[in-house]
């Protein structure tokens, strides 16, 4: 055996593989940039256009997920893989591996749909597959929101589309559904007065619909009241909290007993639902 012969064999295919795995690696690199340049000259072609940057930002992320692809495919080829034989083989891969596709796909899908109908677009405050928050971007597979408590969630956009939408952005207003249970002894009519008047006192209160304070329900304990005034969407928890404020020092200072106990709870269950409705 000429263990000479073998020596310089392996020696050549060693370093044919490893110039080709540096060509590899070169153009993976010169390619990513290449990639980048493109996506900065696509969005660059629509600056100062109208056009919605949803559509500007799902158009960017297709195009740079279509050259990766083509790029890995092409570096493939170079390092002298076959590239039909490596699809068989990810074919080969069975259920699992159809399954992984086709919920890609189907996010894919349901990407497109959000683009085409438009239930929201970034910048939207909407509450959709469990998450509420403003949305910041609309790729090709999923979404990335914004939560209250400033949580960056992504959400895969079957989900999205499979799902409810709440769109709070879309309506010029919203309105603010409070309760309040009063006091036996006190003046129901003078309670509705005082308490609209000064509610309307509030500020970002819309005139035009005028809050409403009227009788929601009468129990053995007195009379609750509903209290609803409407604001801007980008007001709604500063009117929310002023109006609570508005009802305590209303009645604090009027001398009306807080509710009982029992009273509080049922309250608080009410305003509980209210709260997970916004």
């Amino acid at each position: 055996m000429d263990f000479n012969r073998i020596n310089e064999i392996a020696i050549d295919l060693l370093l044919d593989f490893g110039f080709k795995l540096l060509g590899g690696i070169i153009l993976w690199v010169i390619g990513q940039r290449v990639i980048g340049f493109v996506q900065i000259i696509i969005r660059r072609s629509f600056r100062g256009k109208t056009v919605d940057p949803t559509v500007i930002n799902y158009l960017v992320s297709f195009v740079g997920i279509t050259l990766r692809i083509t790029l890995v495919i092409a570096i493939l080829s170079f390092l002298g893989i076959q590239t039909t034989s490596f699809a068989a083989l990810l074919a080969a891969g069975g259920v699992a591996i159809g399954a992984a596709w086709g919920g890609i796909l189907a996010n894919f899908a349901a990407g497109l749909f959000l683009i085409v109908f438009r239930p929201f677009r970034v910048g939207d405050y909407i509450c959709a597959a469990g998450v509420t928050g403003i949305v910041c971007e609309i790729g090709l597979f999923s979404t990335t929101m914004n939560t209250q408590d400033n949580v960056m969630t992504i959400v895969s956009n079957n989900k999205l589309f499979g799902n409810n939408i709440e769109n709070y952005s879309t309506n010029s207003y919203r309105r603010i559904d409070l309760s309040f249970q009063l006091d036996p002894s006190v003046d129901v009519e003078q309670a509705i007065a005082t308490l609209q008047s000064k509610i309307a006192q509030i500020p970002h209160v819309m005139a035009d619909p005028a809050p409403v304070v009227d009788i929601l329900a009468l129990n053995p304990t007195g009379t609750v009241l509903a209290i609803r005034p409407c604001c801007h969407n980008d007001y709604y928890w500063q009117v929310y909290f002023a109006t609570n404020r508005t009802i305590y020092h209303t009645f604090g200072n009027a001398g009306t007993p807080p509710p009982t106990e029992d009273q509080s709870l049922a309250k608080e269950e009410e305003n509980l639902g209210n709260s997970q409705e916004v």
